[in-house]
């Protein structure tokens, strides 16, 4: 049995060490697990649940907006890999680990592809290194830092990608939690500057374009958690300044690359995204 074949690792499996079970916040929801809880995952506590369930009754449409981020991972990797030739991923902010993680995407197509993922999340953590495996051709790594650590991404992302030639930086629901977002576009900026010509910025976030999704924002942050700030297409669209568009641009992810999957899903979803390239 390969390593991308192995049985799936449960919650319980996976040992928390002390020193980051003390990191872990089970009094306030947190954006990983309350995701994770929409896509169907199991790693949540029943606080995140909470909030999930109440937003879910105020505006069901948000769970489309997960399962719609998650259908975009697939396909504009997919298309990476087979349309632009990418075989290395620096991506962002990385989430709870659950089915078709950019890693099992890219390797599944190009077996020698490798994959760095970054996280400041303890229990993502805990829960990568037990579940975020490589085909033997390609490797996959795990580094504890977040955004607004740039230098010390590059220079740690360095020691498993070849920075000097294309990476496609993958930053997918992550920036709505920036609460300046010019600090957070010049971060973006300075991480695309470091890589060479080639390299591709894919980007993804719910959108402030329904009066559903304001009232679920309003939502979430007067629950306790990280506040998440969904804005207008044309602000996120920003962080692709001075980049080559790959077609379709910056649109609906239901307009992005459509298959019969994302078919699935409503046309109007409240969330958009994106592929840009440095030329």
């Amino acid at each position: 049995m390969s390593e991308q074949q192995q049985s799936p690792v449960t919650p319980e499996e996976v040992t928390v060490p002390e020193s980051v079970s003390d990191r872990i916040d089970t009094t306030r929801p947190h954006s990983a697990r309350f995701w994770n809880y929409f896509v169907g995952g199991k790693d949540h506590y029943e606080v995140d649940r909470e909030i999930g369930d109440q937003i879910k009754e105020l505006f069901p449409g948000l769970v489309d907006v997960a399962m719609a981020g998650r259908q975009f991972l697939r396909r504009s990797v997919r298309h990476l890999v087979e349309e632009r030739g990418i075989r290395q991923f620096l991506d962002i902010g990385t989430g709870l680990p659950t089915a078709d993680n950019t890693h099992q995407v890219a390797q599944s197509l190009a077996p020698d592809a490798r994959i760095v993922y970054v996280d400041n999340d303890p229990l993502v953590l805990a829960h990568a290194r037990a579940l975020l495996t490589s085909t033997p051709e390609g490797r996959t790594d795990y580094l504890d830092a977040d955004l607004y650590q740039p230098g010390a991404i590059l220079a740690e992302a360095a020691k498993t990608l070849d920075l000097d030639k294309p990476v496609a930086l993958m930053l997918l629901s992550i920036l709505g939690h920036a609460g300046d977002f010019g600090r957070a576009r010049d971060v973006v900026g300075e991480l695309m500057a470091a890589l060479p010509s080639g390299s591709h910025l894919v980007v993804y976030d719910a959108s402030r374009t329904s009066e559903g999704i304001i009232a679920a924002e309003k939502a979430y942050t007067e629950s306790g958690a990280v506040p998440y700030h969904v804005r207008e297409p044309a602000e996120i669209a920003t962080l692709f300044d001075g980049l080559q568009w790959v077609e379709p641009g910056f649109v609906r992810l239901s307009e992005w690359h459509p298959d019969a999957e994302s078919a699935t899903l409503p046309v109007d979803v409240d969330a958009f995204g994106g592929v840009g390239y440095k030329a």
